[in-house]
């Protein structure tokens, strides 16, 4: 079974690292990754815990799948109480680094308590121990790289670690390996950084040799590599475009939320598209896209990189921003852009460099400039606070935001805390465009109807990834449904969540699934783990371990009060596009959403459902 069977315990408090045999019972039912890592945490904290405080665990977990020849095999999760929340955190994250992990021989990685002074840990296949980081504390991701991998004498070292912003404690810092993929959401980083924990360097030579079929494991995975291949979205699409792609595609249909959701099309899309970043400039006649770029056994390659404007204000007198680096995901683009209102390309890639650099959630750091531009136009902030005039479409406000967040200095200490605390702070909670504190992705849910509730019912805080339901009501995918109506997407939301489970838990890449059901990952992880694993059993699992994070955030004192949506996606019609004169229709979907998930009104689970899912 492809699982490696051991992990990895490391008590910061009293520097000891032992290693255990993993819960085999619980990996049958959880499978990997998300779902065993949140088993262990939900088992071993409590859940009012302060997520900063040393009684929060923080574990980095694989799948059953990561580091095997299956498709996008290269993903690990990061789960912990999230700061930025308070509730359960799983921050996904693809490169090398978790393939790098199982090559060592292990599923998981657990902390606990904290270190008296910095520290990372050093893994070289069964030799784990935690070493002085004093020399790396106060240098930013693409800094500790580099000294670690100089300092183990191995550029194949893999890093996973924080930059200035999880040591500054922003809440949404992000935990960054492998120079520009991210653990983005929810502040792990922040919780990394309580812990004087800075980086986790691993070398792994093992490899992953114990597949249970190997010979229909090859033969399953050639079958949906194909499918992947041959698929208009992870064939053509993702590999051109990447996920700007959705740029255009999602501002036409009146989706895109502008300037805080105010409005629900940017007027300046196009000029930070996917087709914009392939498109030479008019200043040096370059191309921002240099190429794309796969992470460890991707055969879909939607990752970016891309090069900034020497000559562009951001960077004119820094040279160390003139090199090929990470580009702009959709996510990114619109957070950084339409929610701000910036159309400036160039402003847009420095301030996500910055983030890459110094471990900070680009959906959460730009959604929360939309409320301070927000303020700002209202007269609530001023230019003396916040060391810049700060109007919708300010390309030099959003970059000296991007400046002084991850540093921790001036308001940048406060943008740091997200727009719920920020707006709450400032006597305007309502223009905090959040759920459960965390910041909307890049669909608007007037738009989109069934985006609404996933976002609304996500356990993680407001999420686009935790139930896609764009790649039906948008795409198609698996069936075309109508993103004006309501009517349904209970019922769709459910099995979108229940299935993005089952993969995250596997160790695959959810962009798997606009090509890719359930019937197709099935097969893979039988032939991997053993017959068991059923697509009966797979959907159960799905269906367990949301139920086990919602029950976790129950406890961690959520209600179904916390199930809702800002006001003004609420009561404030979409002004322009299809969605016009529509709101978000949450209070239709919510009761038969919980209907169907075997919910008590009040949002907490049933006895029989709790029984049925062994909970």
């Amino acid at each position: 079974m492809s699982w490696a069977g051991k992990i990895l315990r490391v008590n910061l408090t009293n520097g000891t690292v032992k290693s255990e045999p993993l819960n085999m019972e619980w990996a049958r039912a959880y499978l990997g990754s998300r779902g065993l890592a949140s088993k262990y945490l939900v088992e071993e904290i409590d859940p009012k815990v302060d997520p900063l405080s040393p009684d929060n665990k923080i574990i980095w977990a694989t799948g059953p799948l990561t580091g095997t020849m299956a498709s996008t095999g290269g993903r690990y999760t990061v789960v912990t109480k999230g700061p930025l929340t308070g509730a359960i955190a799983c921050s996904n994250s693809g490169g090398y680094w978790g393939a790098e992990l199982k090559f060592a021989g292990w599923d998981m990685v657990i902390f606990e308590g904290r270190s008296p002074k910095p520290v990372y840990l050093s893994i070289e296949d069964d030799k784990a121990e935690l070493r002085d980081a004093s020399h790396l504390w106060g240098k930013s991701v693409w800094e500790t790289e580099e000294i670690i991998k100089k300092q183990h004498q191995d550029p194949l070292t893999r890093i996973s670690s924080i930059g200035l912003a999880g040591e500054n404690g922003v809440l949404y810092a992000a935990v960054v390996n492998d120079l520009h993929r991210a653990a983005g959401r929810s502040g792990v980083g922040a919780v990394m950084g309580s812990k004087n924990l800075k980086a986790i360097a691993c070398r792994g030579t093992k490899g992953v040799g114990n597949i249970a079929n190997p010979k229909e494991f090859m033969k399953a995975t050639f079958e949906k590599k194909k499918i992947l291949a041959d698929n208009a979205v992870t064939g053509q699409g993702l590999p051109t475009y990447g996920t700007q792609v959705l740029m255009n595609v999602i501002n036409e249909m009146g989706a895109s939320p502008t300037r805080n959701h105010r409005d629900v099309q940017f007027e300046g899309a196009k000029d930070i598209s996917a087709e914009a970043m392939a498109t030479p400039r008019k200043t040096d006649g370059k191309k921002p896209l240099v190429t794309n770029q796969a992470c460890f056994g991707c055969t879909i390659a939607c990752g970016r990189i891309q090069k900034i404007d020497q000559g562009h204000f951001s960077v004119e007198n820094k040279p160390q921003y003139w090199g090929a680096s990470g580009g702009l995901e959709y996510e990114a683009a619109w957070a950084l852009g339409n929610a701000n209102g910036v159309n400036d390309l160039e402003a847009l890639q420095y301030a996500n460099v910055l983030c890459n650099e110094q471990g900070m959630d680009p959906i959460s750091f730009g959604a929360t400039i939309g409320a301070v531009m927000e303020l700002y136009e209202m007269g609530v902030l001023t230019k003396e606070q916040l060391g810049t005039d700060a109007p919708f479409g300010s390309a030099r406000a959003l970059v000296h935001f991007a400046e002084i967040t991850a540093q921790g200095v001036g308001f940048g200490k406060e943008i740091g805390l997200g727009s719920a605390r920020l707006t709450a702070k400032y006597g305007h909670p309502d223009l905090s465009m959040s759920v459960k504190g965390q910041e909307f992705p890049a669909y608007d849910s007037r738009g989109i109807q069934g985006m609404g509730l996933a976002y609304a019912t996500s356990n993680r805080g407001a999420c686009h990834l935790r139930g896609y339901t764009v790649a039906s009501e948008v795409l198609g995918i698996p069936i075309k449904t109508d993103p004006l109506v309501s009517e349904g997407k209970p019922d769709l939301v459910k099995a979108f969540q229940d299935a993005t489970a089952a993969f995250d838990a596997a160790g695959i890449c959810i962009f798997t699934s606009f090509a890719w059901g359930l019937p197709d990952v099935q097969p893979q992880v039988a032939a991997a783990c053993g017959e068991e694993f059923t697509l009966e059993k797979l959907n159960e699992i799905g269906e367990r371990i949301w139920n086990m994070e919602r029950d976790f955030n129950n406890a961690a004192g959520f209600t179904a009060k916390d199930d809702t949506l800002p006001k003004r996606l609420l009561t404030e019609p979409a002004k322009t596009g299809p969605a016009k004169g529509l709101v978000n229709k949450l209070p239709e979907m919510l009761p038969k959403y919980y209907e169907i998930r075997g919910w008590n009104a009040d949002g907490t689970l049933k006895p029989e459902t709790r029984q049925r899912l062994g909970l």
